[in-house]
């Protein structure tokens, strides 16, 4: 028996959920039922919104199911209804043990990280946060902990230099589509051997969500580590610069997409913003500099550095910014 055989039900919600599920039907995988979050309201007029993962069921018109409780009696019985020999998980939240142990061949989940290293909901994020040379992607059967079921495989991705969170999620979103086929065959197979995840050799570093309050920029730190903090966090949620300028008597903030340290030998006060010229906007950290290359002032649109110094009226003095 191989996956294509098999009757397989799919959870998930973002595009990265998106392009495995794409994966698995363009290539001729049995998947009779997906399950989503439900629809959100968002906006000014709270338009109810989709998630990437219900738009491409609806598409392939495969059966789909938004349970807002898990262990509701009614979406337990809806299903069992599709009577799945696997189950898959990608990007989505926590699943009772009634329903990953519903499937006699289990559930499996595709982790963006070298598990055990980076649980948590956000570890593509902090491998580059964190300056990583390398990260991965995992698969293993879901238990009743997060993210710390046994290994089925598991693929090495290199984080290059330049690499910001979302130029390494769409390589590694595009790398899982193999990974979660070759499992689902491997698992048909019957001819696979899981390994537990060891955590005795060192505590295993992890991914807690990002919230919005924890992406403000702390200039009292080396320039290297501020760099990676910004391309962990761009394009998105992005990380906050946030000054008030005395002279103008406004608070400015700004999201910060891309940025570049230069390492000086002069002592600065970390957090100090200069524009030179109109040419140039930089903070001073600890051992230098970093030249913001590409911001957004709140309410404006994204724009290079040079460009919005054009349209900014500057004070061309030094400011302190907020940490």
């Amino acid at each position: 028996m191989n996956g294509k055989d098999l009757r397989i039900v799919f959870f998930g919600t973002p595009d990265f959920a998106t392009a495995q599920l794409d994966a698995l039907v363009s290539e001729g995988y049995n998947v009779v039922a997906v399950v989503t979050t439900p629809d959100k309201q968002a906006g000014r007029g709270l338009k109810v919104t989709f998630s990437s993962v219900k738009h491409y069921a609806l598409s392939k018109g495969i059966p789909l199911l938004q349970p807002a409780n898990l262990k509701n009696e009614d979406f337990i019985a809806d299903l069992a209804y599709f009577k799945a020999d696997l189950q898959i998980v990608v990007a989505f939240r926590m699943l009772p043990k009634i329903v990953y142990g519903m499937p006699p061949l289990g559930t499996f989940n595709l982790h963006a990280s070298l598990l055990p290293d980076y649980r948590g909901a956000a570890p593509i994020n902090w491998a580059i946060i964190n300056g990583e040379k390398q990260s991965g992607l995992t698969t293993f059967l879901l238990n009743e902990k997060m993210d710390e079921g046994e290994i089925i495989l598991q693929q090495v991705i290199d984080i290059k230099q330049e690499d910001t969170f979302g130029t390494l999620h769409d390589r590694m979103m595009q790398e899982g589509r193999s990974l979660v086929t070759k499992t689902a065959d491997l698992i048909a197979s019957g001819n696979y051997e899981t390994k537990k995840q060891t955590t005795f050799m060192k505590e295993p570093k992890t991914a807690p969500k990002i919230y919005k309050n924890t992406t403000s920029i702390n200039w009292n730190q080396t320039g290297e580590k501020i760099e990676n903090f910004i391309k962990g966090l761009s394009p998105y949620p992005c990380a906050i610069l946030s000054f008030f300028d005395e002279i103008e008597g406004k608070e400015y903030n700004f999201k910060v997409f891309e940025a570049k340290f230069v390492r000086l030998f002069e002592k600065k006060n970390a957090g100090i913003l200069s524009v030179v010229s109109n040419q140039k906007i930089s903070v001073s950290c600890l051992d230098g500099e970093v030249q913001l290359l590409d911001l957004q002032l709140s309410g404006k649109k994204r724009m290079r550095a040079e460009e919005f110094l054009r349209g900014w009226k500057s004070t061309g003095k030094s400011i302190i910014v907020k940490n």
